[in-house]
């Protein structure tokens, strides 16, 4: 150690005193962050908290819709036949349970939904990464996926009954036209996302074609991705519904569309209810049992996911 005219005593290399200790400083409180990113959700939540913040809540919600359900029931607001009581859908779902027509109604629907869907992701996922990936493609597919993915899914239903009949393969294109817009184009924006400095260091390390698609960009377009995918789902969902409503045929069988279109037709508002809420359900059983562990698995594999 050396002292300067100025009285300010410095190392060999010419740095003060006080900026070494700075840095130190610095790098200690680094480590600790690094630490602390570390150690977030390191454990299991335990069920009971589980069961309070994630169980209660919409548990609590759904008796309050059905108190206030029985409240405007009570209160006359409107004829039975238009506003029907909880008990009305209630007898129309034990209906459907004894005669176990309840459940190939949701399976009709799911198990064409769920094929749907897996199509549409083995189709959007290519076709996402060569319109982010090659620049003319971009240019020339990627407003017409702007435009299919904001046309609403009706719309396929009837060219899609006069190309090819009313069987399973008009539900299938139905929702294909809808999902693999969402699914093409939320990787193309998790792609965009991806800072360069991967993407060069990707190739450096010799990961290229194929290979930097799966261990770069994929990885590095994840969370978008997965939006799609979401998305996707939905504009499945969506589209089978109004497929289901539309096109009606002994060998199609009697999904959760044509129960509701079914209900229509019979008058039957308990009906229509009940197929409301099963399309409701299965929406929802969807989106808890796949879709958000891999949102929390994506969250907590970057150091995101934060207890709230």
């Amino acid at each position: 150690m050396a002292s300067t005219d100025t009285g300010v005593d410095t190392e060999e290399d010419g740095s003060t005193v006080a900026e070494q200790t700075r840095d130190a400083y610095g790098l200690a409180g680094l480590e600790a962050g690094l630490d602390a990113l570390d150690s977030v959700q390191s454990g299991r939540t335990p069920l009971r908290e589980t069961l309070m913040r994630k169980v209660l809540p919409p548990v609590t919600a759904v008796a309050l819709v059905l108190v206030i359900w029985q409240l405007l029931v009570w209160a006359n607001v409107a004829p039975d036949y238009k506003l029907p009581a909880p008990s009305d859908v209630w007898g129309e779902v034990r209906d459907a349970w004894v005669q176990g027509t309840l459940l190939d109604y949701i399976w009709t629907s799911v198990s064409r939904g769920l094929l749907g869907f897996l199509l549409a992701l083995a189709i959007g996922t290519p076709l996402g990464l060569l319109v982010a990936r090659v620049a003319f493609v971009r240019a020339a597919i990627g407003p017409i996926l702007s435009g299919l993915q904001s046309l609403p899914s009706v719309a396929w239903v009837p060219p899609a009954v006069i190309w090819l009949g009313l069987n399973d393969s008009m539900m299938y294109a139905v929702i294909l036209l809808g999902a693999v817009p969402s699914i093409a184009n939320g990787l193309v924006a998790g792609i965009d996302q991806i800072p360069p400095l991967f993407l060069r260091a990707g190739r450096t390390m010799g990961a290229t074609g194929l290979r930097g698609a799966w261990h770069i960009v994929m990885p590095g377009a994840l969370p978008g991705y997965l939006a799609g995918l979401k998305q996707g789902w939905a504009f499945s969902w969506r589209s089978l519904m109004a497929a289901e409503i539309i096109a009606s045929s002994p060998d199609l069988g009697v999904g959760l569309g044509q129960l509701l279109e079914n209900g229509r037709n019979n008058s039957s508002m308990p009906q229509v209810f009940l197929a409301i809420f099963l399309i409701l359900l299965v929406g929802i059983a969807i989106d808890l049992l796949i879709f958000s562990p891999l949102e929390r698995w994506v969250l907590r594999s970057r150091g995101l996911l934060v207890t709230r």
